[in-house]
């Protein structure tokens, strides 16, 4: 069991931990510093104090939460626990898709038992705290079953089709993986916002009236084709605004959480979505499918490299090689490619916020926008002096001093 294999694992957890760990530390240590002068005026001195405590409690309690995770997989792997759960399930299934469909289901709900108290806490303790919680219990426990048949149903297919292909051509199951996934993807991208979102969320047309008076007219100056403009009940979760666009072609619709309308103007909300425009102008949803995919492409192709060693199975506690053993290994082994490929992924999309910003300019929207900016930096408490390593490794869009700083350029 404590083969070479294992004791890599356990660096790597380390490591990853330890990384984040400092990052964070870091981070928060830059809590209190003073506001530059080009964004004062967005807390008044009671606002940040109350900014500034929502920031060390989320601290504190994301430093508690990724702990206990840590000493949980800790405990689980030096006490051969997959490698025990691997053995106990052998001797009722036989068939190995129904053995790895069972194992990682087993897994999701031991995770989903830990996890829940944590997101119970944050929910209904620290987010109740600062005013931003709308979410009843009622509501959370229906979430937390509805996420699960979203799992059981998706993730049990795609695992399901994999396992498949892995006892059918092991050495070219990846590239037939990759291209179950990729459909999948595209499939998601097409239809998440006309499927999945009316499962948590309900979603009007937004109603005639000056704001989609307003929308049109911009959408028509900028010689965008506009039809789908939705209102997503956001408020009965949490008071924090957002918008986003979603699906392609055809299916593209732009989606306005209700809390946005209510804390932003018409004009703000246009500028909000001249952004978002931006993005589809410049097709950033594209490029970064792309990229997605391709790295999927190259994390399946070393998997089905790697996966074939039983080394990886023994590492894990196992008697004899196993594809949901091995796949497990391997997704801890694979954490610091991820971590650089997230890293590249994050400075992409940067570097796509300025160029949608830059868009928004491009009208003459960017003080609206920087408006805009600030006050959803305002109503959701957001940290704004973090620390540049924490900006590089965590942060998918630029600081709202960086970004005011490149529309005011």
């Amino acid at each position: 069991m404590y083969n070479i294999i294992f004791f890599i694992i356990i660096a790597f957890l380390i490591l990853n931990f330890v990384s984040e760990q400092w990052v964070s530390y870091l981070n928060a240590k830059c809590f209190g510093k003073p506001i530059p002068s080009i964004l004062q005026g967005i807390y008044d001195e009671e606002k940040y104090q109350k900014q500034q405590a929502y920031s060390k409690e989320n601290y504190k309690f994301s430093l508690l939460s990724s702990s206990v995770s840590m000493l949980v997989i800790f405990i689980a792997l030096f006490v051969g626990f997959f490698g025990w759960l691997d053995i106990y399930l052998r001797l009722y299934i036989s068939n190995e898709v129904g053995l790895a469909l069972a194992f990682f289901g087993i897994l999701y709900l031991i995770n989903e038992i830990i996890d829940t108290p944590f997101e119970y806490y944050q929910t209904f303790s620290i987010e109740d705290k600062y005013g931003f919680n709308k979410t009843t219990k009622k509501i959370f426990v229906l979430d937390k079953f509805k996420n699960l048949l979203l799992s059981a149903v998706i993730g049990g297919v795609l695992l399901g089709v994999i396992a498949w292909f892995y006892m059918l051509i092991p050495n070219y199951f990846w590239l037939m993986a990759w291209l179950v996934i990729s459909l999948f993807t595209i499939f998601i991208l097409m239809f998440y916002s006309e499927w999945i979102v009316p499962m948590f969320n309900k979603q009007t047309p937004l109603e005639e009236g000056d704001l989609r008076t307003k929308i049109e007219d911009f959408a028509t100056k900028a010689g965008f084709t506009i039809k789908n403009i939705y209102v997503i009940d956001g408020s009965k979760r949490s008071t924090k605004a957002n918008a986003y666009f979603s699906g392609l072609g055809s299916k593209k619709r732009i989606v306005l959480y209700d809390t946005l309308i209510k804390e932003l103007s018409s004009e703000e909300i246009v500028a909000v979505l001249a952004h978002e425009i931006g993005h589809y102008r410049k097709k950033h949803s594209l490029s970064m499918l792309f990229v997605s995919l391709l790295s999927n492409l190259f994390m399946l192709w070393l998997l089905g490299f790697f996966l074939a060693n039983p080394l990886l199975s023994q590492a894990m506690g196992g008697s004899e090689p196993s594809f949901h053993l091995g796949l497990l290994a391997f997704g801890i082994l694979y954490t610091p490619i991820s971590v650089l490929l997230g890293l590249a992924v994050n400075a992409f999309s940067r570097k796509h916020e300025y160029q949608a910003d830059a868009y928004a300019k491009s009208f003459g929207l960017s003080q609206t926008l920087i408006s805009a900016l600030k006050k959803l930096s305002e109503t959701s408490l957001s940290n704004l002096q973090p620390h540049k390593a924490y900006v590089f490794m965590h942060y998918s869009h630029p600081t709202l001093l960086q970004r005011i700083q490149a529309l005011q350029s």
